[in-house]
């Protein structure tokens, strides 16, 4: 058996043409369809923004009314007569947790009232009337309602009543 010498043939690559880069010059804009392009939408928003921003206080409601402060006024003292009359009772007296009780139903019905008005959450006498609150409610629910509010915190709770009747004699 004869066998056929074993010789190893090499592979060269071709070489490629040098890459010349295709420049294109097009002097008139691609043809436009019919539908809008992005920045066509974006200048027609901006547009329609500025345009309503610029209305917005012809179309806005007018602010609160005199009739309105007065209703947050004759509520917010209401509340705070409130709090005053249940936090001054006796820890012995029977009707402290139905006191409790009422004056969790007020504050509340007080908060989701007013919490909402955006007018409102910048005045003094509803930034005290509602940490106030918190303060209040926060004890009640965490320790019952017969459990007496420690002295610190009762001081700091009337603290807040006086300084929000301040600000509501004020018109804040």
């Amino acid at each position: 058996m004869a066998s056929a010498p074993a010789t190893a043939t090499l592979l060269k690559p071709t070489p490629l043409p040098p890459h010349k880069p295709i420049i294109t010059a097009s002097v008139s804009p691609p043809p436009r369809r019919n539908n809008l392009l992005r920045r066509d939408l974006l200048s027609l928003s901006a547009a329609s923004t500025l345009l309503l921003t610029q209305s917005l206080p012809f179309l806005a409601p007018p602010a609160a009314s005199a009739a309105e402060d007065e209703e947050y006024v004759k509520d917010t003292s209401a509340v705070i007569s409130k709090v005053r009359t249940t936090l001054s009772m006796e820890r012995t007296d029977p009707n402290v947790a139905d006191a409790v009780a009422e004056l969790r139903e007020v504050s509340n019905s007080w908060v989701a009232k007013y919490r909402k008005e955006k007018a409102l959450l910048g005045k003094a006498s509803f930034r005290d009337i509602y940490s106030a609150l918190n303060a209040v409610s926060g004890h009640y629910v965490s320790f019952g309602p017969t459990a007496p509010i420690p002295a610190k915190r009762k001081a700091r709770i009337l603290e807040e009543m006086e300084t929000a009747e301040k600000a509501l004699s004020r018109g804040r």
